[in-house]
């Protein structure tokens, strides 16, 4: 009741749907579709009663089982052509008549429409405050540039003054179907609508109608939607990969709702994730990301932010999310649900624990791009380490290949934390055949010209290797080390610690690999036996899994 306003909710559900047959009944997301709206209608704070209006036994006795009241429409309101006027306006008399009362709202539902949220309609009953106001609708925000057809001569014609980007067209609203809310007194057989019509706007999620197999589609994906968290970072001492990694992870999750939850201290993360324009919040240690992490209520937490500690995870695990971890050696990895660990081939012999290069995620722009072709000339070398390169290997090798007969091209790609790009620009302008690039967004494409590239040991030689290119890492860290993937087996040669590699070793293996075309050959050969493109496959099918598990055991715990 809402103001002394009794209230009825009328639900039709006809049994011979065409569009998807006997759909009411249907299983969406592991229920009736009937149920949805049934639920919807028994959870507002104002609605009195409830009932389903249908010519169908089945549909009536599941209505029955989700609590509502059914009405068993004649065969004269099931047919085809019969609007919903005159089988709403039966409803309601028909039910009037059982409680020996009227009601002073009827509200239409339609249960085609199961993403109607209740706060929805209970704001929508809340507008019959204004007593000015007969019937609302619900509505969605529908503006496009539309066209008419006249009959008379035969000619197209535009619903629009002037072209305009969508979005500064004036509001065209659209009726969802999913509610519509009149005064008892404007009920009649062939209306449902008084004079004064007030609407409420919903969302595009709220707006599906189910009329076909594409319309369920949408609306199952709706339903498994996720809210997921990133927490990640990126700074000179773990450099960028981690937050590219989570931005392909987050290009691929399309029908969830991703966070990025990064360290505001961490300008470098920060910048990245911005210019990619994926939503994101910032928080000012561990508390405030526990705070708001709770805020946001995440089903998943993705952590990419290296060893996190026992006391971090166990914490996330007692709010009820599900953790998953990337790169992680720390003791969280004894209490995440899942721990991806691409860069280490080796069993750590934990079952939540997957390791090795199937578990790698590359960048998009890998997926296209054509595999390496060998060639017995060298013209072209590649110089990349990364977001940061905090030993300076990038100088390292340019200096060691200038003291070489070498004359071909030699292109440099700097990323965001390289500490003076400036500086290094300047040291080279004398050489044009050195071209110095900053943060460049398609670094696949140069990895592909390139006749060999020098690099790090971290995620980029999965990059080189799905397209073949003959490569040479320093490792910038003692962790790197431990990269084992870069071997010869693979295709690489690794020449272990930069910091302890001399720049004689980098000439004397530069000059060997420019001079050996059956080298080269054979490990292009060997990078490209790997196949790398299934990594966010094979990552994601494991959470998939884990994920069901995880939810059947809380409800376990629960019943």
């Amino acid at each position: 009741m809402f103001n002394n306003n009794k209230i009825l909710v009328v639900i039709p559900a006809r049994g011979g749907s065409k569009g998807i047959p006997r759909k009411n009944i249907r299983l969406l997301d592991n229920k009736p579709l009937i149920s949805y709206s049934i639920n919807i209608a028994k959870s507002s704070a104002y609605v009195d009663d409830v009932v389903v209006t249908t010519d169908d036994s089945e549909i009536a006795l599941l209505s029955e089982k989700f609590g509502a009241s059914v009405i068993r429409r004649s065969k004269d309101l099931a047919r085809d052509e019969i609007p919903l006027d005159p089988v709403v306006y039966d409803a309601m008399i028909q039910k009037e008549k059982q409680a020996f009362d009227e009601y002073d709202l009827v509200i239409t539902l339609q249960p085609t429409s199961p993403l109607l949220k209740t706060s929805t309609l209970d704001m929508a009953i809340e507008k019959f405050e204004d007593f000015g106001i007969d019937s609302v609708l619900s509505v969605v925000d529908d503006r496009h540039l539309s066209w008419r057809y006249n009959e008379d001569n035969q000619r197209y014609f535009p619903n629009y003054v002037e072209r305009k980007n969508r979005q500064y067209l004036p509001k065209n609203f659209r009726e969802t179907g999913a509610i519509l809310a009149t005064r008892r007194h404007c009920m009649h057989e062939d209306s449902r609508l008084g004079v004064n019509v007030d609407l409420i706007e919903v969302s595009r999620e709220e707006s599906v109608d189910i009329d076909n197999y594409e319309d369920w589609w949408i609306a199952e994906n709706y339903l498994q939607k996720k809210r997921i968290a990133i927490v990640v970072n990126a700074y000179d001492e773990i450099g960028t990969g981690h937050v590219y990694r989570c931005l392909s992870i987050a290009s691929k999750l399309v029908f969830h709702d991703v966070l990025f939850f990064l360290d505001e201290s961490h300008q470098l993360g920060i910048d990245i994730v911005n210019n990619y324009n994926y939503p994101f919040t910032t928080y000012d240690g561990s508390d405030d990301l526990l705070n708001k992490l709770r805020q946001y209520s995440p089903q998943l937490v993705v952590n990419d932010i290296l060893d996190t500690t026992r006391e971090y995870v166990t914490i996330l695990k007692n709010n009820g999310y599900f953790v998953v971890n990337f790169e992680d050696l720390g003791t969280g990895t004894e209490v995440a649900d899942v721990v991806f660990d691409a860069l280490y081939e080796h069993e750590i012999g934990e079952k939540n624990v997957f390791t090795g290069h199937k578990y790698y995620i590359l960048k998009d722009e890998f997926y296209f791009q054509p595999q390496k072709i060998i060639t017995q000339g060298v013209n072209n070398i590649l110089i990349t380490f990364g977001g940061t390169d905090p030993n300076n290997f990038t100088e390292k090798v340019i200096d060691s290949i200038l003291t070489t007969n070498y004359e071909g091209r030699i292109n440099v790609i700097l990323g965001l934390g390289y500490r003076d790009i400036e500086g290094l620009i300047s040291k080279y302008e004398p050489y044009p055949s050195i071209q110095i690039y900053k943060n460049v967004l398609n670094i696949s494409e140069f990895m592909f010209k390139a006749d060999i590239i020098f690099t790090s040991s971290g995620r980029t030689m999965y990059e080189v290797c799905s397209l073949g290119v003959p490569t040479i890492c320093l490792c910038q860290n003692e962790r790197e080390l431990t990269h084992v993937f870069a071997n010869s087996r693979n295709g690489f040669i690794n020449l272990g610690l930069g910091v302890d590699v001399g720049r004689q070793e980098i000439i004397d293996e530069f000059i060997n690999l420019v001079n050996n075309y059956d080298l080269r050959r054979e490990m292009n050969e060997k990078m490209l036996a790997t196949d790398l493109k299934d990594g966010f496959e094979n990552v994601w099918s494991i959470v998939r899994e884990e994920y069901r598990k995880f939810v059947l055991e809380v409800k376990h715990e629960n019943f």
